[in-house]
């Protein structure tokens, strides 16, 4: 056994522990608020989908760079399909789609597998948004064009270019820091963005006043400030697991955790403009793949470039 897989299996352990104290926390309030209370509710169904997809993305990481490829690109496909459900679309469109679901996302996987940096940073924005237009002018529809485009390329730039920077992670080279230890940095990430927008959620609830914007998210200022907290805390914690110092993985980790804030509030205000509360409904009490990383998906990239800016 690796160092990197016994410091998987630690960290497993670990998460395990905090999320039994997150569930009987949510029990706790249970027994205090009673059973019809629907913020403790909806706090505990997350917490259970998330027990889940803790076991899921522990047993990917631990396979390494195939596992987590695997899991990012049927992610992607997912969320895709989530995303695209509610665009404008017509038959003239169907050969840019399929080329879209079939070519443009397992190439963009491959090419990270391969390591082509220069070629994954650049083939969905640039390549792909010059062509999937083409494709869908030579089926001759103009009704809406623009409107059809433009959706596909923000789905394929959100669901597939952006989510594929987490799996990136593992091909970025830090001296000092062994390659197989990329795996690290990606469950730093996930971790530090999803445990700050669950406390973002549960603090918000409880003692959060000012709405960042009305009308369109519940999301709160105060709850969105104690989830930055409680991340770089948490990414303080977790320093062993990358190349920052203690400071520096804080830094990080309150980055991401903001950026994706921010991202989950484009997001909801897509959901208020389409007239729907989730993206789907596969993931109990989580909505869809696109409801559940949407903050990491505007995380992602911010946190691979700036990690490149300063750290390589």
């Amino acid at each position: 056994m690796t160092s990197t897989t016994s410091d998987l299996l630690w960290l497993f352990a670990a998460t395990c522990g905090l999320m039994t104290a997150l569930t009987i926390v949510g029990e706790l309030l249970r027994i205090r608020t009673g059973d019809d209370n629907p913020v403790v509710e909806t706090f505990m169904t997350r917490v259970r989908s998330w027990w889940a997809m803790i076991i899921l993305f522990t047993l990917a990481l631990v396979a390494g760079k195939v596992g987590l490829l695997v899991l990012f690109a049927f992610a992607s496909f997912a969320a895709l399909r989530e995303f695209l459900t509610l665009t404008s679309k017509r038959k003239a469109d169907h050969l840019s789609l399929a080329l879209a679901f079939f070519v443009v996302l397992p190439l963009q996987y491959v090419f990270i597998g391969l390591g082509w940096t220069g070629l994954y940073s650049v083939f969905i924005p640039v390549y792909a948004f010059l062509m999937l237009p083409i494709v869908s002018a030579l089926r001759g529809n103009p009704d809406r064009f623009l409107i059809r485009v433009a959706e596909t390329q923000w789905a394929l730039m959100i669901t597939v270019f952006c989510l594929s920077h987490v799996p990136a992670l593992m091909m970025m080279s830090v001296e000092g820091y062994p390659a197989d230890r990329g795996v690290l940095l990606i469950a730093f990430l996930i971790m530090v963005v999803q445990f700050g927008d669950l406390l973002d959620f549960f603090f918000g609830r409880r003692i959060g006043k000012t709405r960042i914007i009305p009308g369109i998210s519940a999301k709160t200022w105060e709850g969105m400030a104690c989830g930055v907290i409680c991340a770089a805390v948490i990414g303080g914690l977790l320093a062993w697991m990358t190349p920052f110092s203690v400071v520096g993985a804080m830094g990080m980790a309150a980055l991401a955790a903001t950026v994706g804030g921010f991202g989950n509030l484009v997001f909801a205000a897509i959901k208020r403009d389409r007239d729907v509360k989730d993206w789907s409904h596969l993931i109990p009490g989580q909505g869809g793949f696109v409801d559940q990383f949407d903050s990491v998906v505007f995380a992602a990239p911010v946190f691979y470039h700036v990690m490149n800016l300063i750290w390589m």
